[in-house]
């Protein structure tokens, strides 16, 4: 619909409020109720966030490291700018109409905003001639919990939903189908269709897999997805986590990432029957600049501290610099099955991601690839990519990996030097928060709002 057809819709509709969101540097969505006169005055004038959107931490503690946002700032309104075409209504909320904005007409603080990152980073491959097609699938956990019930705990030996590794199991759906109908039909009906819906190996672990688009719809999705996820779950006493890794005896949470290059025509441009693996020269300059670059801005796929506790061999996540044809050991999988599916799925994202900044990242570096005609010059793997000693190997902690973000220029050429500057000192927060909290300081903060 067009923004006029919106704004005819919504004086039509016998509701008093809107709801609408951000999303802010970790991917929790922040908003607002706002009146209905209040909200269409606002699809002009941008409607007011205090500065501190990102300025703060998942606990809402002010970073005292950033220079966007912060004291010395005052806190002033930073004006969001509500997306029209992000239009959707909430079927678990009597259908409450739902925006998306974000923050690209706000100087002062577009620059660290993640959906005018991945606005940016998606115009740029557009003005190279390509259309950046994307989707995501998530693994979750679900437990017979409630936020009250789990503090009540104090955050520990949460209940699964059910019990026992089985994964793809009819019976297990089948014995939550309540739980199971309302997450496929009503994320259909919220703007999230999905592909497939199955569990995973451990107990109460599901992964769903969203069907892929251009990538800013697919970006919306992915972050609505979570949050979703959680509401839908909340009305069956149901606590989904996407924790990266909440147990370490039980295999993590991935956030992959799947991606291709389209043209105006129609035509999967990864795709060359006459090549190599039907690996197009786009796509192998593609993929050498997503390897290249992986080991400079891996926070942007792996955001907490937790999240590299999923990284260990043998339990299906990737522990190093990495790629195969259908393989899924490694770090980046060629899939290479026909021309309309050709693609390469990215496996180093945790479901803890900002899929805003995976995805601008993923497509930032390997559109650099591009620009740069980086040659595919590492060896496909061929068998368990665990066994190469030899291999790079992934930064094994948000400190080593952040680091390495701070002593590189990699970031600041892919997403520009205040975006790079802002996302560094975050995650050099995210890593001081570890030193002074509980034992199980992890489960209180990330297990229900990540």
């Amino acid at each position: 619909m067009t923004k006029e057809e919106i704004i005819k819709k919504l004086h039509d509709l016998d509701v008093k409020y809107i709801k609408f969101g951000v999303f802010d540097i970790d991917g929790v969505l922040r908003g607002k109720l706002i009146s209905k006169e209040k909200f269409l005055k606002a699809l002009e004038s941008g409607v007011g966030f205090c500065n501190v959107i990102f300025g703060w931490d998942v606990n809402d503690q002010c970073y005292d490291n950033t220079e966007v946002s912060g004291w010395h700032t005052g806190y002033p309104d930073a004006f969001a700018t509500i997306d029209p075409s992000t239009f959707r209504n909430i079927p678990w909320q009597n259908n409450q109409p739902f925006f998306l904005a974000d923050f690209e007409s706000a100087p002062e603080i577009a620059d660290v905003c993640p959906r005018t990152l991945l606005k940016r980073i998606r115009k740029e491959a557009i003005e190279l001639g390509f259309q950046p097609k994307f989707s995501s699938e998530f693994e979750w956990f679900n437990f017979a919990e409630t936020p009250r019930s789990f503090h009540e705990k104090n955050y520990q030996d949460p209940t699964p939903l059910t019990q026992g590794m089985f994964g793809y199991s009819v019976l297990r759906f089948s014995q939550q189908f309540e739980y199971v109908d309302q997450l496929f039909n009503q994320l259909h009906d919220f703007g999230i269709p999905l592909e497939g819906l199955h569990t995973e190996t451990g107990d109460g672990v599901y992964e769903a897999a969203i069907t892929y688009d251009d990538i800013l719809i697919s970006a919306d999705r992915a972050a609505l997805f979570k949050t979703a996820v959680k509401e839908i779950g909340a009305s069956h006493e149901i606590m989904p986590s996407f924790m990266a890794k909440w147990n370490p005896d039980l295999p993590g949470c991935s956030g992959h990432i799947h991606q291709s290059l389209w043209n105006g025509a129609g035509n999967n441009l990864f795709f060359d029957k006459n090549q190599d693996h039907q690996m197009s020269s786009v796509m192998k300059h593609y993929l050498a600049g997503q390897l290249f670059c992986l080991p400079h801005i891996l926070p942007m796929f792996a955001p907490t501290t937790n999240s590299y506790k999923r990284y260990v061999e043998g339990s299906w996540s990737p522990t190093s610099v990495s790629w195969g044809i259908e393989n899924r050991t490694t770090a980046l999988r060629v899939i290479n099955h026909q021309s309309e599916s050709m693609r390469v799925e990215h496996r180093v994202p945790g479901a803890d991601v900002n899929p805003y900044l995976s995805m601008a990242a993923a497509l930032a570096s390997g559109l650099y690839g591009i620009k740069h005609k980086l040659e595919l010059e590492l060896p496909t793997t061929k068998g368990n990519q665990y066994s190469k000693k030899d291999a790079l190997k992934l930064p094994d902690s948000l400190k080593k990996a952040t680091k390495a973000m701070k002593d590189s220029d990699i970031a600041g050429k892919l997403f520009g030097a205040t975006f790079a500057d802002h996302f560094v000192k975050t995650r050099e927060w995210e890593c001081a928060q570890e030193g002074h909290s509980q034992p199980n300081w992890e489960m209180k903060r990330y297990f229900e709002i990540i």
